[in-house]
């Protein structure tokens, strides 16, 4: 009998040495992590570690930090723009934002970052995407247009990032939502595509909640990667943390969470499901400043339809020739990034001695541009140059939030003089003098000053690229 005792308490003695110690940490996680609810119970089982977990978005939750064990967000990328040093981390699975598209929607083969912006411009692609303010991949999209946009092949500088270069693509914007893809599936029967997390877009095609699923686009001019770095905030739970770090690491966590969340393993080891064996192309560099990420917000907040860019163009005599095909040149070239985009209306004022044409539309169709392109293609030029008065009547036609771009290449030689014009105090938009030929530059800065606007000099650059630096910009 005390032999059988002695075996029995030994034997309880070993599986209680072999139970993990229990422990708890907390943890404020990124929105859409929420579906490891099912992988952190197997965590909790094989290790005894309890994650409590807090989700939001990741750029609100990287300022929210403070009281929580651990980070668990798509990218340490927000940490790292705040200097200081780097708290330990390590990436758990990988996603990339990509955008989901209805089949039936033409975008090509191989859709750029560009290609889409296109299509959203013109009011042919309509897509719902999180609020870059709060979330990570609502600003990764962002990040895509831009970069591509600037064409450097390097991380962004506050100085690539121009309004234009977003604004037409989010003249394709139908929402913006913290429940991006409950929002969608509400909404399906009238928004083309959703830019998410390729895991999202999977798992939202596995669900049955959608009427036909998405084709899975990855923009062929980059992408920006999320790697789910699981971060230690108070290094006294160094021990906890490595334990779970350990567990989510290893290659029968690592394809649970592919089979749960249709996100892709970090372990090279662990083979993937045909649906994320799609090789991802050039992963795009994420800004290094934090001024790119501010200029971005404010484009981002600053965009939506409603807006008016008033075009004061310059038609005297000296204009004809080699100038005015510049002229048109450019704005055939409006297109893509650059391109007027859907609900905005343009207005041309033609001058040379006096107004000779005022022409306004706002965008609705393809046709609309081409009504533009006839009117900045008139072979009307006449004597005289009669820039204030001439400007003076474009700010009379603005409405709203508006701003004006004057192009000129010679001096006033006609109707109010400069001092005049500014006597009369009109201010109501932003103007941008583009200054080319003979022009008096100096006179055009103190307008652009006197307006909260600013001169671009085109006898330095290509006419094409000062309307592109500046157009529809404050």
């Amino acid at each position: 009998m005390r032999a059988a005792f002695t075996a029995a308490l030994l034997l309880v003695t070993a599986c209680a040495a072999c139970t993990p110690e229990p422990a708890r940490l907390s943890v404020l996680a990124t929105s859409e992590l929420a579906d490891l609810g099912p992988v952190l119970a197997e965590l909790r089982r094989d290790t005894g570690v309890e994650l409590v977990v807090e989700h939001r978005g990741t750029v609100e939750a990287a300022a929210e930090l403070d009281g929580f064990d651990l980070a668990w967000l798509s990218t340490n990328r927000f940490l790292r723009l705040g200097g200081g040093e780097e708290p330990l981390s390590t990436s758990v699975m990988l996603s990339p934002v990509v955008l989901g598209v209805k089949p039936d929607v033409p975008l090509g083969e191989r859709p750029t970052w560009a290609d889409i912006a296109d299509r959203a411009a013109l009011g042919e692609l309509r897509f719902g995407m999180a609020d870059p303010r709060l979330s990570g991949e609502g600003l990764a999209a962002l990040i895509g247009v831009a970069t591509a946009a600037a064409g450097t092949g390097t991380a962004l500088r506050p100085e690539d990032v121009g309004c234009d270069r977003v604004q037409g693509f989010l003249a394709g914007r139908a929402f913006d939502s913290r429940d991006l893809v409950d929002e969608f599936v509400n909404r399906q029967s009238d928004v083309d595509a959703i830019v998410a997390h390729e895991s999202e877009v999977l798992s939202l095609n596995a669900s049955g909640r959608l009427a036909q699923p998405l084709r899975v686009v990855y923009p062929h001019d980059g992408i920006v990667l999320s790697d789910y770095p699981l971060t230690l905030l108070r290094p006294e739970k160094r021990a906890v943390y490595d334990r779970v770090v350990d567990w989510l690491r290893s290659p029968a966590a690592q394809e649970l969470i592919m089979q749960r969340t249709w996100r892709r393993p970090v372990d090279p080891s662990v083979r993937r499901v045909e649906l994320l064996r799609e090789p991802l192309g050039n992963a795009l560099y994420f800004p290094d400043s934090q001024e790119v990420i501010d200029r971005l917000l404010a484009f981002y907040d600053r965009a939506g339809t409603g807006r008016q860019v008033v075009f004061v163009l310059d038609y005297s005599t000296s204009m004809a020739g080699e100038r005015a095909a510049r002229l048109r040149e450019a704005f055939a070239a409006l297109n893509g990034f650059e391109r007027f985009h859907l609900g905005e209306t343009v207005t041309v004022v033609r001058f040379a001695g006096e107004v000779l044409e005022e022409f306004s539309v706002t965008i609705s169709t393809r046709e609309d541009l081409d009504g533009l392109l006839a009117v900045v293609g008139s072979g009307d030029f006449r004597d005289h140059t009669a820039i204030w008065s001439a400007l003076d009547h474009a700010h009379g036609l603005v409405r709203g939030e508006a701003s004006i771009v004057l192009m000129t290449d010679g001096e006033n030689n006609a109707g109010m003089a400069v001092d005049e014009f500014l006597r009369v105090g009109r201010a109501g938009a932003p103007t941008y003098p583009i200054r080319f030929g003979e022009a008096d530059l100096a006179e055009l800065d103190r307008v652009a000053r006197a307006s909260g606007g600013r001169v671009v000099d085109a006898t330095t650059k290509s006419l094409l690229e000062a309307v592109r630096e500046i157009r529809g910009c404050r």
